[in-house]
């Protein structure tokens, strides 16, 4: 069973900017399509990005688009989400997970512990 370890959250301004690391142990997330969601506080966890397993393709979140962008290095078996002009509407913890229908489907069960990402206003 794979391990989801997501890593790269902090506290900024509104304006700014994240990287976030998904870093995959267990098993290769090579042929995998991966997704990253997020859940703020009293809200459902919802979809943000995806990319499919070759990297050449990507989808994403109306409330994210032309903000965020998703890559992966399969050597390194990662996921990256990149965020800029981060809004205080983007406070959640961040979550990634492979994906069993594209593009916004997760694998049950196979949730890391997140990243709290927080921007302030």
């Amino acid at each position: 069973q794979v391990q989801l370890v997501e890593s790269g959250g902090g506290m900024v301004q509104a304006g700014g900017s994240l990287r976030l690391s998904c870093a995959a142990s267990g098993r290769t997330i090579s042929g995998a399509d991966m997704g990253w969601f997020r859940q703020a506080p009293g809200r459902e966890r919802e979809f943000v990005a995806a990319v499919r397993w070759s990297g050449t393709t990507t989808y994403y979140a109306n409330s994210v688009k032309g903000r965020f962008t998703i890559s992966r290095d399969n050597a390194k078996n990662t996921v990256y989400l990149q965020m800029i002009t981060l809004k205080p509407e983007d406070t959640a913890v961040y979550y990634c997970n492979l994906l069993t229908y594209w593009p916004d489907k997760p694998m049950i069960g196979s949730w890391g512990q997140g990243t709290q990402v927080t921007v302030s206003s």
